[in-house]
């Protein structure tokens, strides 16, 4: 299994979870965050005094999937997301050792 950590524009986050649905992939969270650096849009930033960097706000979506899945998930984000312009964001994948569903102790894959 892996864990997807997505970073996107927040005005691209809605395309990105419809594009989900839309490829059969659920069990997305969806969080507004804030972001300097990289995956910062240039065009959209601010200034903070206690950092004294530049930041914005994004969206990170975080998807836990089968490693069959991960190309599908990966791509379907990659493409509703770009908008072609410095800051369209970062996508990271990871190896998840283990998955307990709280309400029945379903574990693993099972679990999803």
């Amino acid at each position: 299994m892996k864990e997807i950590k997505a970073y996107v524009r927040v005005e691209k986050a809605e395309e990105v979870l419809r594009a989900l649905d839309e490829a059969g992939i659920d069990g997305v969270t969806l969080i507004d965050v804030m972001g300097m650096g990289a995956m910062a849009d240039p065009q959209n930033t601010k200034y903070s005094i206690e950092y004294v960097e530049k930041y914005s706000r994004i969206s990170k979506l975080e998807v836990v999937c089968r490693d069959e899945n991960v190309h599908t998930v990966v791509e379907t984000i990659r493409k509703a997301a770009y908008t072609g312009l410095k800051g369209d964001g970062m996508i990271y994948v990871s190896p998840v050792d283990m998955v307990v569903k709280i309400r029945t102790g379903a574990q693993g894959e099972a679990a999803l």
